[in-house]
């Protein structure tokens, strides 16, 4: 059996969830595109996308200027 830690400093925790955040941000993009190709549209494909950049966008903000303890 092998254990895996992995350890991260404050400055490379930041930039990985920036980038998780950067993700879910494109992700809900590309959804919100998919929803208004002719055949998927579809509202909740179209509000699920706009949901999940928002969420993203707002994540992002969240984490590179929220105060830490």
């Amino acid at each position: 059996m092998h254990l895996v830690a992995l350890h991260f400093t404050a400055h490379r925790t930041l930039r990985v969830e920036e980038l998780a955040g950067a993700l879910a941000a494109i992700a809900g993009g590309l959804l919100f595109v998919g929803g208004l190709a002719p055949f998927g549209r579809r509202f909740g494909m179209i509000g699920g996308g706009l949901a999940l950049a928002a969420a993203g966008v707002l994540f992002v903000l969240a984490v590179r200027y929220g105060v830490r303890p």
